[in-house]
């Protein structure tokens, strides 16, 4: 898999809602487009991360001319530059239907220890999900650099919260000391209350 992802500040949430609704879904053979998760955060930052089934296949997306027009129709209604991360290093964590998530939480950030912080993470994914329910899954993309882009599905907002304030078992405890000891520098996190799902 390969994934793109961009941030950026929107000058029209609503204009932005219907450019995404409106994406050119029809492509070529070479095209393998898996899925667009995206939003708008309340401070009015757009999230958006796209799916492919490898790299080529997103390089031949962006080719297209009709993406091409859909990039510069987005572009106008954007407040600033489009920030960009891509990587083809990614983990998927599925629980349930993605595309069933009512809350979206996408976190940036930079760990010292990669390959650490990849196995203290995929411990034991099935014991998370006993102790959280609410999460139906999560899209992990890392660098060799450390930097990492994280997107974690909850049934809803509302649930996670509630999820957030419990206390975990032993065991999850010491998997987020150990992941949060392994974060270099502050965490970005992007909160999607009303997620935008595509799927093919």
């Amino acid at each position: 898999m390969f994934v793109q992802m961009f941030t950026a500040k929107v000058a029209d949430a609503e204009a932005v809602r219907g450019l995404f609704d409106s994406w050119p879904t029809q492509r070529p053979p070479d095209v393998a487009w898996l899925g667009t998760t995206a939003g708008v955060t309340d401070d009015g930052s757009l999230v958006a991360v796209v799916r492919f089934e490898t790299e080529q296949s997103a390089r031949a997306n962006s080719d297209r001319p009709e993406q091409g027009h859909w990039w510069a129709s987005l572009e106008r209604s954007l407040a600033g530059d489009a920030t960009f991360f891509e990587s083809s290093d990614v983990e998927v964590q599925l629980v349930g239907d993605l595309d069933q998530a009512r809350f979206v939480q996408v976190m940036r950030g930079r760990v010292t220890d990669v390959d650490r912080a990849r196995r203290v993470g995929s411990d034991d994914p099935e014991a998370l999900s006993r102790f959280r329910p609410d999460i139906l899954g999560s899209l992990l993309l890392a660098k060799d650099s450390g930097e990492y882009a994280m997107a974690v599905y909850f049934t809803d907002e509302d649930a996670a919260r509630a999820g957030e304030q419990q206390q975990p078992p032993p065991e999850i405890a010491a998997q987020m000391e150990e992941l949060n000891a392994l974060n270099d520098g502050p965490v970005t996190f992007y909160d999607l209350r009303d997620p935008w799902l595509y799927s093919p």
